[in-house]
């Protein structure tokens, strides 16, 4: 029995559900470093329109984008429930994403996740890696290095 227990908990992963205008996103729990209140950001000129700049974060000096402005959304509104969610990722530097709110942290196993297919004329599309299920909603689960990835894809050129 507890060998099956195992193999299940092994196959479900857990995500932050975050939110951005009424969609409900979901990032893999082993990308993020912390969750921190919106703070003042200071500009950097002549940055991509989605970076919004930097911030010091226990004197480390973290580069913090919206990721409403990189998905093509609304810009932000700056509420209470507004967060920078720090993420860490492997080959590159730390970096802040400004999300509209932080839910919950939920664990899907495989039985709840679907793979996308990329639709090339969406832009969005290739940022989705999988449409997750939980409690009769449905949460795009990012493909967080794609999403940080520094292509711009809300600007023509």
């Amino acid at each position: 029995m507890d060998a099956l227990t195992t193999t299940a908990q092994s196959t479900a992963r857990q995500y932050i559900v975050i939110k951005l205008g009424s969609e409900q996103y979901g990032i893999n729990i082993n990308y993020i470093d912390n969750i921190v209140r919106m703070q003042k950001i200071t500009r950097v000129p002549k940055a991509q329109p989605y970076f919004k700049g930097v911030i010091n974060l226990r004197g480390e000096i973290v580069p913090v984008m919206s990721l409403r402005l990189k998905f093509g959304l609304p810009a932000d509104e700056i509420t209470d429930k507004t967060r920078i969610i720090i993420i860490k990722l492997e080959q590159q530097a730390t970096v802040g994403l400004i999300v509209d709110q932080v839910n919950e942290v939920v664990t899907l196993d495989e039985d709840s996740i679907e793979k996308t297919t990329v639709d090339a004329n969406n832009d969005m599309a290739g940022y989705i890696s999988a449409i997750g299920k939980n409690k009769g909603e449905l949460i795009s689960l990012l493909n967080i290095q794609l999403a940080i990835a520094d292509k711009d894809t809300s600007k023509e050129e």
